[in-house]
């Protein structure tokens, strides 16, 4: 890849930064199709997001930013605008930087991980699944699984309080689909997807009980890497059908083009 002061750049900004790998799979993309793009992770501590949003205002070369891990959800009061879709589900992963260095935020990830579960034959319609995880990713997701026509959606966080918000949310924007929070206990779903970071360290615990999952529920993430978290290895070694979170991000492609205007 050949960077010049032409070069458009796009930063990807998280807390922790090792598990990054969407800046690879975006500079290929670009490359492949003879865009002067590079991308390049930035590691920023929560407590310097405003600083460094402030920073990339100034910056003229800079086309935009992603956004991942902790900072979907507060990074949404730093900006200028947000499309209708980012504004009602609260959280941006991608952002345009105007001429002037305006900022306008948008949510690419449900619409990304809806298209993604293709990849591995899942669909979502008349389906009931079990989300695990409300944040920023886990909203976006949320309202996707939802527009995506699945008849239930149970949302287990943590903050139960969190969940029984997001599901809240999800039933006013689409009551077809019957949304609650729940515990993450898999029996009588459809479909499984963990939305937390759950699984991106190898010490990490199992987001939910393997005891009550069964062979005919699908199992998806959103994590990147390891492509294979333990959550997969373990539903695959139960007869689960799995899908990766990487396709989350290469269906994405084609929505961050559009927010950038590339031709």
């Amino acid at each position: 890849m050949k960077i010049t002061g032409k070069t458009k750049i796009l930063f990807m900004l998280a807390d922790p930064v090792g598990h990054v790998v969407g800046s690879h799979m975006l500079n290929q993309r670009f490359l492949a199709e003879g865009h002067d793009v590079a991308v390049s992770p930035l590691h920023v501590a929560p407590g310097d997001l405003a600083t460094v949003v402030d920073a990339i205002r100034r910056m003229r070369n800079v086309a935009g930013f992603g956004v991942t891990i902790p900072h979907k959800i507060d990074v949404v009061r730093l900006l200028d605008e947000t499309t209708g879709r980012a504004a009602r589900i609260g959280s941006v992963n991608f952002v345009r930087r105007e001429a002037d260095g305006r900022l306008v935020g948008d949510n690419l990830d449900g619409a990304g991980f809806v298209d993604g579960l293709r990849h591995s034959g899942i669909t979502l319609r008349g389906r009931r699944v079990l989300q695990l995880g409300a944040g920023g990713a886990g909203r976006a997701v949320a309202f996707a699984i939802a527009q995506a026509g699945a008849a239930a959606l149970v949302v287990h966080n943590r903050d139960n309080a969190k969940a029984a918000s997001l599901a809240a949310d999800v039933a006013r924007a689409y009551p077809d689909c019957a949304s609650e929070a729940g515990p993450n206990d898999p029996r009588g779903f459809d479909v499984v997807v963990n939305t937390t970071s759950l699984g991106m360290r190898t010490q990490d615990a199992l987001p939910l009980r393997l005891d009550g999952l069964s062979a005919q529920t699908d199992v998806a993430e959103i994590i990147m890497s390891p492509e294979i978290t333990p959550l997969l290895a373990a539903a695959q070694a139960l007869g689960c059908r799995i899908g990766l979170g990487k396709y989350m991000l290469e269906e994405q492609y084609k929505l961050v083009k559009e927010l950038l205007r590339l031709s």
